[in-house]
């Protein structure tokens, strides 16, 4: 967990309209925004790091700022909704909010209460742990299956557990909930649950797992016989995805495609590429963001831009090492990403496939201009709130963001 950064002045005013040009040279193949990379401003972070770590590479970290032109427009169209974890889009243009007590919310797409879905597996509602993530079935429209992650009690431990089920709007409720994956070992612990889905082309599921923060825990980010600290692919039935890198490695977890990662709380995929895109937290300083590729070793905690919250390094402090993959952006001091969404529409035509990233204790909307999978330009939107965001979901052009607090935010052009 991170301590509550407070947002300076400088950053605020970032968040003010100025002039710009499009730049016509940039386009979705090579991964970039219809706007010029970066209006070459200073960087977006004026704090002094907590370390004297050095990137890896040029533009690794405090990339230069941008600022958005095309006016847009914030308005808050839902609001205490109370502990909420997730906004999802769903197939047929509504919004489905996880609440960690152990329900969700479907709304509107203008953010009216529609229908409130029990029924679910009971949550352990402790820490950061309840009720997580949510994803539709590719297929949703005809069978109505959704799946789900979620902290679980297991004795005197608990675990992030992912269920799958039938909705049953109607009534309500979610049928037939049946438990299809157990991140293992359980731990006693309330931090570092992960957790996200998220379906790729093919109609298999990612799911990212935190080590639960625990030392216990954050050794086996390493351990290819454990689930923790890991992003996973499975099927709709939880079995490990056909051509998984480990799935004929002896002693190994089958379900792992990634490994050496903290707490990833962020997942989704590229629509310009279609490569699952990471953020996960750091300790104090190295909130990171990882192109997620089968079968790589992210590093934690072997590698790390973050100190332990005493100040102390971790393990012995360092930052790159061969066979260790580098975050593509890094953080220090940290933001505390949480959900993050890709801008997949054609209203905003500068934002067109910018990573935008819900970030708690920075208590922002981080907007990241990519071009040939680096970072060129990064802007703080809804500096002004005051509030921690939670997650951050696309749909019809617009983007929906929560809050810890339970607000419900819709950015779109005005």
């Amino acid at each position: 967990m991170h301590l509550k950064n407070t947002i300076l002045l400088s950053a605020v005013l970032l968040f003010v309209y100025s002039t710009g040009c499009a730049n016509d040279e940039t386009s979705i193949a090579n991964n970039t925004s219809n706007s010029s990379d970066t209006t070459g401003l200073a960087p977006v972070e004026t704090k002094s790091p907590n370390s004297n770590y050095k990137p890896a590479f040029a533009g690794q970290t405090r990339i230069s700022g941008a600022k958005t032109t095309t006016p847009y427009k914030v308005e808050k169209i839902a609001e205490k909704m109370g502990a909420p974890f997730a906004v999802v889009a769903m197939p047929d243009g509504r919004l489905m909010v996880t609440l960690k007590k152990g329900y969700m919310e479907i709304h509107d797409a203008n953010g009216k209460l529609v229908k409130k879905i029990e029924g679910l597996p009971e949550v352990l509602f402790a820490g950061q742990g309840g009720l997580l993530d949510v994803a539709f079935d590719p297929d949703f429209k005809n069978n109505k299956m959704m799946y789900w992650s979620y902290s679980e009690k297991n004795g005197s431990k608990n675990l992030t557990a992912v269920a799958k089920g039938k909705l049953n709007e109607a009534a309500g409720r979610v049928d037939n909930p049946t438990v299809i994956f157990r991140a293992t070992p359980a731990l006693n612990s309330n931090l570092h649950f992960g957790s996200r889905l998220i379906f790729d082309k093919d109609g298999n599921l990612f799911v990212s797992a935190g080590e639960r923060s625990i030392l216990e825990g954050r050794a086996q980010a390493q351990l290819l016989e454990s689930h923790l600290g890991k992003v996973f692919k499975i099927t709709k039935d939880g079995k490990p995805a056909p051509g998984n890198p480990f799935i004929n490695k002896a002693g190994a977890a089958p379900e792992i495609y990634s490994y050496g990662h903290r707490n990833p709380q962020g997942l989704d995929i590229n629509p310009a590429t279609g490569e699952l895109w990471e953020v996960e937290f750091g300790p104090r300083g190295g909130d990171e963001i990882n192109i997620i590729r089968a079968g790589k070793d992210y590093g934690w905690p072997v590698i790390t831009y973050g100190i332990e919250y005493s100040g102390e390094k971790v393990g012995d402090g360092i930052q790159q090492k061969a066979g260790l993959e580098q975050p593509v952006y890094y953080w220090d001091p940290v933001v505390s990403p949480s959900g993050i969404s890709f801008y997949k529409g054609n209203s905003i035509p500068e934002w067109k496939n910018n990573l935008f990233i819900a970030c708690l204790s920075g208590q922002h909307i981080d907007r990241l201009i990519i071009k040939n999978n680096k970072v060129v330009g990064e802007e703080r939107l809804l500096a002004d709130k005051n509030e921690r965001f939670r997650d951050i979901a696309y749909m019809n052009n617009a983007l929906y963001v929560l809050t810890d607090s339970g607000d419900l935010y819709k950015i779109s052009r005005k």
